[in-house]
């Protein structure tokens, strides 16, 4: 009898020593991975127990609130709000009570909720001063007027518009179309919010991807930027003339490249490489592609910035590539930034801004400053060169003020036309990308104002030939929407 009681007890010492273990370890060890995990209703709570900052744009000189939480009734105190709807969701981001945050609502997340750097800082100084404790507030570089001459540009065609500052890399428009509401998103809801994004990830045009950081297009004519870098690079003067047949052939296949509506580009004359910059010439840009070589072309596409991966103050953000190796007729097709070749509007904008800063790459910046309560400032985002490879240099001076003078001559009298504007000298360069038999182009406008002086760099990209089919082209489509842009950037620095 002894015997099954000593084994009844020692069964039940193990129990309540494994029992013992167990809650020592949930209590001790699992506590803080508990306590953070997102299923966990008292940490959400928590969560929306403190005032999250807000993130500011500018219009004129003044601030713009366009995310900001308010207090509610529910059970959740602070509901996230954006002011502005669509027109800022693709910068902001949501604050998803379940999806989580995106864009600088997740990569400023510590800074505008309660984990910031100087939080026990801020905190002891909010108990002092009475107040209840709140997160920091997020000052973007972005320029109302701009982000909305945007989106009445594309007027809600698929595309996007990126606006930048080439002197700094302040970001002053990004724009992807077609938008989406993240109030809807931020909603204190889980049912409103689930319903909602199925509704955006059933959509076919994919208006949750943010299309000016992360959608990759084939850049077409805004390409031959980079290959006219390379040939100046290799000593190639803009009077030296080429042949001007209506297709140029490719080595080691049976297939051609051929000029925009089959012709020739000077009327079969010897062509300049200035002038062909002008007219979009394919013959000649292909020929350029042969005479470089593959070397040259793919490492001038590295110091724009294409096969790398860059920090922007953003998630996720493609690389924009050309393939490494290419051969003979691959050069060709890349040279008029055909084949495989494949950019973010980002990256576009960023190239022109090279050329219009003399050569110089700066590093593209969304948010400027954080400020506490008081409007102190928290943490500062000053502008940096892009040194890749340990240079920001993607041409020399002289380079980029050939291409410039290059560039205005395609606004003045080629392919932008369309981008003219009155009393301002505009560089810039078309694009219509082939995208695939009996379809619709990928069109494009890049370009940089005032031309000898620039203060706004801009790309502009439409899919599907924003709507007006196999006969769009950048320069009738493309190029006018980067005109507004442009206008509206200089008039916000008046």
């Amino acid at each position: 009898m002894s015997r099954q009681v000593r084994r009844v007890a020692a069964g039940l010492f193990a129990l309540f020593g494994a029992l013992f273990l167990n809650l020592n370890y949930v209590q001790v060890l699992q506590a803080g991975e508990l306590a953070d995990h997102p299923r966990n209703a008292r940490a959400i709570i928590r969560e929306y127990e403190v005032q999250r900052g807000s993130i500011l744009a500018r219009s004129g000189e003044q601030p713009v609130e366009v995310a900001r939480s308010v207090e509610t009734d529910d059970a959740l105190r602070f509901l996230r709000r954006y002011p502005q709807g669509e027109l800022f969701g693709h910068v902001t981001g949501f604050s998803s009570l379940v999806y989580g945050d995106t864009e600088i609502e997740a990569i400023f997340d510590e800074q505008l909720g309660s984990g910031g750097r100087q939080r026990f800082v801020h905190s002891i100084t909010d108990l002092l001063a009475g107040r209840e404790e709140t997160g920091d507030d997020v000052v973007s570089t972005i320029r109302t007027s701009v982000q909305r001459a945007a989106a009445a540009g594309l007027g809600g065609r698929k595309g996007s518009v990126v606006a930048l500052d080439p002197r700094n890399g302040e970001i002053l428009a990004l724009w992807s179309s077609p938008p989406y509401d993240p109030n809807t998103l931020s909603s204190h809801d889980p049912d409103r919010i689930r319903a909602y994004w199925r509704q955006l990830e059933a959509d076919p045009d994919d208006p949750l991807v943010n299309r000016a950081i992360r959608s990759l297009y084939p850049p077409g004519s805004t390409f031959k930027i980079v290959t006219a870098a390379s040939a100046l690079r290799e000593g190639v003067s803009p009077d030296t003339t080429f042949p001007d047949p209506t297709e140029q052939p490719l080595p080691n296949t049976t297939a051609t490249i051929g000029n925009f509506g089959g012709g020739t580009c000077n009327g079969g004359a010897p062509i300049s490489f200035s002038q062909a910059l002008t007219v979009s010439c394919n013959t000649t840009f292909a020929q350029l592609g042969l005479r470089i070589g593959d070397r040259a072309l793919v490492e001038q596409a590295r110091q724009f910035g294409l096969n790398r991966s860059w920090e922007l103050q953003m998630p996720a953000v493609a690389t924009s590539a050309i393939p490494p190796d290419l051969d003979p007729a691959e050069v060709a097709q890349s040279a008029i930034g055909q084949r495989d070749v494949r950019v973010t509007p980002l990256q576009v904008a960023v190239i022109s801004g090279a050329i219009a800063n003399g050569g110089r790459l700066m590093t593209p910046r969304i948010v400027k400053r954080v400020e506490d309560f008081g409007g102190g400032v928290v943490e500062k985002f000053p502008p940096e060169p892009l040194a890749l490879d340990g240079d920001a240099r993607a041409v020399s001076q002289d380079v980029a003020a050939t291409l410039r003078e290059m560039m205005t001559s395609v606004v003045t009298s080629g392919t932008a036309t369309g981008a003219q504007l009155p009393g301002v000298t505009v560089a810039g360069k078309t694009g219509t990308a082939e995208t695939g038999t009996n379809e619709p182009p990928t069109v494009w406008f890049t370009g940089f104002a005032p031309a000898e002086d620039a203060r706004v760099a801009v790309a502009v990209v439409l899919e599907e030939g924003g709507g007006l089919g196999e006969a769009a082209t950048g320069g009738a489509v493309a190029a006018p929407i980067g005109a507004q842009v442009i206008q509206a950037a200089l008039a916000a620095e008046e």
